[in-house]
């Protein structure tokens, strides 16, 4: 599936909750499914910063598309990134320079947050995008 794909599955899947309660149990949910990083990556290194929680995201390049793994310490949090490893994982670095992030908008994820974890979401974007920008110009 290609980025564009994958958010519109996701906007279909939060589309299902009517209240903000149910799509908040749902992220928590979707974080107990994170490709976890390995222990040797949870380093100062990996931390994403200006997130309120600890969040560690590792990319590699594996056959010409970029594959995340990541974790952190706090439940809501963990969900968060889940949904952006799963849209960005396994693709070219090109696409995901490209890749827009309106779907956050249209999940309604950015305006139920706190403004910190706001905060912390636009961190981990633009690490993800760090990433894919480091091996596309590696390529």
């Amino acid at each position: 599936m290609n980025i564009k794909e994958i958010q519109d599955e996701i906007i279909d899947e939060f589309a299902m909750f009517d209240e903000w309660d149910e799509r908040y149990q749902y992220l928590i949910d979707l974080g107990r499914t994170l490709p976890l990083i390995a222990e040797q990556y949870k380093t100062e290194d990996n931390i994403i910063k200006g997130c309120q929680s600890k969040v560690w995201l590792h990319g590699e390049q594996q056959d010409g598309n970029v594959v995340f793994t990541a974790d952190s310490d706090a439940i809501l949090t963990k969900g968060i990134i889940a949904i952006l490893i799963r849209t960005f994982s396994n693709q070219k670095p090109a696409d995901i320079l490209d890749a827009d992030t309106t779907f956050i908008d249209e999940i309604g994820l950015k305006e139920h947050l706190s403004p910190t974890r706001a905060n912390g979401l636009v961190s981990m974007i633009k690490q993800i995008k760090m990433y894919a920008l480091a091996f596309s110009a590696k390529n």
